[in-house]
């Protein structure tokens, strides 16, 4: 197998035609077919399923063209960094929005100082989609809260974080003791992340062990919409401490819940170490250093380090 015969499958997938990869890759089509063809005998399997508008990776294929990027990544940042003679490439990772307000700033200016010529890609969005993204190979590493066994990903247990009851001080409800039990919030108007959230999945477990019937008012999936709804006095949430790391939140009352599952676990999650590359292997220690620097300095509320 050749790198050529890599990119020329990866450019004929991307494209959805062996005429149009011919041409960005400068070779005639026989040529681009032929060597398309060696692959899929040396393979022993059909990777690309011939159709009426062009050509689509079969499900052997697909999963091929996802590796394929990956190694013709590693290959790219291999030369680059033999070229500049330290470590450079680029790394993809993957934070909840929740978590990259007290921890995207601190890691993009660790990742800085160690290394300078590593480029870095921050994606931002629910944890559900960070696993999904994880499992297609479209970020290296990310911060989740639930672990995938199918997946043969390297898991490390980072950190839990403490679940708080969020709102305006004047919302009538709201608890002012330093901490609360979930069966003690009555009719306390809520707003959550809807059903397919992760936290949302957490809560639902916490609140039928307490044998509690909580009253949701809205059901918000974005955190700073979520967020704005509670400083408008339209109702509380119950969010991790990380949730108030904004500036704007720093004026919403916050109580820890008691219950002893009412807790998020954080899970550093990346792909296998033989499929991460030098800069992702480096920025998962950077990630993890910086977390830990955060909690032990007190500004992650609510965290506790496994």
């Amino acid at each position: 197998m050749e790198l050529r015969q890599l990119r020329y499958f990866v450019s004929v997938v991307e494209h959805g035609s062996m005429g149009k990869a011919a041409l960005e890759l400068g070779v005639v089509t026989s040529a681009l077919s032929q060597q398309i063809s060696r692959l899929e005998s040396e393979l022993a399997t059909r990777l690309l399923q011939r159709t009426s508008s062009g050509v689509v990776p079969t499900d052997a294929g697909l999963a091929f063209w996802r590796q394929a990027q990956l190694a013709l990544r590693h290959v790219d940042d291999a030369a680059h960094a033999a070229r500049q003679a330290r470590l450079s490439g680029h790394v993809t990772v993957g934070l909840a929005t929740s978590t990259s307000g007290v921890l995207g700033l601190a890691f993009m200016r660790a990742m800085r100082e160690r290394y300078p010529d590593v480029r870095l890609r921050i994606v931002e969005t629910l944890s559900g989609y960070l696993a999904s993204m994880l499992g297609a190979r479209q970020i290296d590493l990310a911060i989740l809260f639930h672990e995938e066994p199918a997946q043969r990903w390297s898991v490390m247990p980072l950190l839990d974080e403490r679940l708080f009851v969020i709102g305006a001080p004047d919302l009538p409800g709201m608890p002012t003791t330093k901490r609360v039990r979930l069966a003690k919030l009555g009719t306390l108007p809520l707003i959550l992340p809807s059903g397919p959230h992760g936290l949302r999945t957490t809560l639902a477990t916490s609140f039928k062990r307490a044998k509690y019937e909580p009253r949701i008012v809205a059901e918000v999936d974005g955190l700073a919409m979520l967020m704005d709804a509670v400083r408008g006095g339209l109702g509380a949430t119950i969010q991790p401490g990380a949730a108030l790391a904004r500036a704007e939140n720093a004026a919403l009352a916050s109580v820890q819940i008691s219950d002893a599952d009412a807790v998020r676990p954080n899970l550093l999650v990346s792909v296998s170490d033989d499929e991460l590359s030098p800069a992702g292997l480096a920025a998962r220690v950077v990630l993890a250093d910086t977390a830990r620097e955060l909690v032990s300095q007190g500004r992650w509320l609510g965290a506790r380090l496994r």
